[in-house]
């Protein structure tokens, strides 16, 4: 017998657009990619270095559960750097991915019956992980105007006695949208009031192009904040992520990871220490330069052609495009861009069911030519129309 919670974890459409893609490629065709949220750039050489010299020194055994200690140290001494925020270590979690740490806090956060609130559109395995330790997930329809994402209002509107959480991600997939920091302390302060949790994902967070990045750390000690490796430091597939949590939690998620996974990958967490240095540092900022310049022509090129994209995406590496000039049923026009004009993107079902037949996301996780290309390819596809 199949467990009755596996009726509600569907699979990503784009899975199957991108199987067809591959099978398309293997044919012949050249496909322009703009629907995979991961970074084209291989892992900084500093990095795979470091992880090669792990494996050469014979650090292949178990670390902690909580993770590296040197690793934790280095995170927090970056939170310092960065944003002059004083983190203790010992607060610092190590996991496998990002997802990971939404696992961990999802066990430790919620009850059967919990509700936990999220906006839709927003990152679609979020649901999952509360309806995984029987939760009810509570997606708060949100809009671009301002910033596709839920605030202290819609947080005051939803809450009910059942809500134990809220959970948002800025920089947001699939928005680009950034909370500003003063909605985000009106937020947590709701929040607040009402006995909660605010879990903030940051994964996108140094990707950032307006100015300079904050953390919700900033704004106090009871913030759930998940970080991790693979987007602004290119290390997806070695799928380690970490978690800042209050003190009192700490000794429950070391538990609660012991019997989850029991550590994060070995040579993953001597890899990313090299994640660090000035070196690495600098190859990472001449990428999110180069992802700017990227968003810098797709953005308005995309709106010449009649894409509506609201306001002014400002971090990760994702434009969310209204597509209802176009097409009522966003997943066939996906089909169709595939099969006519060989350009493959993501269908907004993904992401939720707010106006999700009406969007597309662009993921400008390839080179500026093959942007150009692929836009190319879409004007002459609408001009037939």
């Amino acid at each position: 017998m199949k467990a009755r919670r596996l009726a509600s974890i569907t699979p990503f459409q784009v899975m199957a657009l991108l199987a067809r893609a591959r099978q398309l490629e293997s044919e012949g065709r050249r496909i322009v990619h703009m629907e995979i949220g991961e970074p084209d750039f291989d892992t900084p050489a500093p990095i795979t270095a470091a992880g090669v010299a792990a494996l050469q020194a014979g650090q292949t055994h178990y670390t902690p559960a909580l993770g590296l200690p040197a690793l934790r140290q280095a995170i927090a001494e970056d939170y310092r750097r960065r944003f002059g925020v004083e983190i203790s270590a010992q607060r610092i979690v190590i996991t496998p991915g990002a997802s990971g740490a939404l696992q961990l806090l999802s066990a430790a956060l919620v009850d059967p019956g919990s509700r936990v609130l999220m906006s839709d559109p927003g990152y679609p395995c979020n649901p999952n992980f509360v309806r995984l330790f029987g939760g009810e997930p509570v997606a708060v329809p949100v809009t671009g105007r301002p910033h596709y994402q839920l605030d202290a209002e819609s947080v005051t509107r939803h809450w009910s006695s059942a809500t134990v959480a809220a959970l948002i991600a800025s920089p947001s997939n699939p928005t680009g949208s950034v909370l500003p920091r003063a909605q985000m302390a009106a937020l947590l302060g709701a929040v607040r009031e009402r006995g909660g949790a605010l879990v903030v994902d940051e994964i996108y967070q140094n990707l950032y192009y307006e100015g300079r990045p904050y953390t919700a750390l900033e704004l106090g000690d009871d913030v759930f904040v998940i970080n991790s490796f693979s987007k602004y430091f290119g290390m997806t597939g070695w799928r380690l992520g970490w978690l800042v949590a209050p003190a009192d939690f700490i000794q429950p998620l070391d538990a609660l990871a012991q019997n989850l996974f029991l550590a994060a990958p070995t040579v993953a967490q001597y890899a990313a220490l090299a994640a660090f240095e000035p070196g690495t540092q600098t190859v990472l900022e001449q990428r999110r330069e180069e992802f700017r310049r990227r968003r810098d022509y797709l953005l308005p090129a995309l709106r010449e052609l009649g894409f509506g994209i609201d306001g002014h995406p400002a971090g990760a590496f994702y434009l969310y495009a209204d597509c209802s000039a176009f097409t009522d049923d966003s997943y066939t026009f996906c089909q169709q861009l595939l099969e006519t004009a060989g350009v493959a993107v993501t269908p907004g079902s993904d992401f939720g069911t707010q106006a999700a037949q009406r969007h597309l996301r662009f993921a400008y996780t390839t080179s500026l030519a093959q942007l150009r290309l692929g836009v190319q390819r879409l004007r002459d596809y609408l001009q037939c129309q």
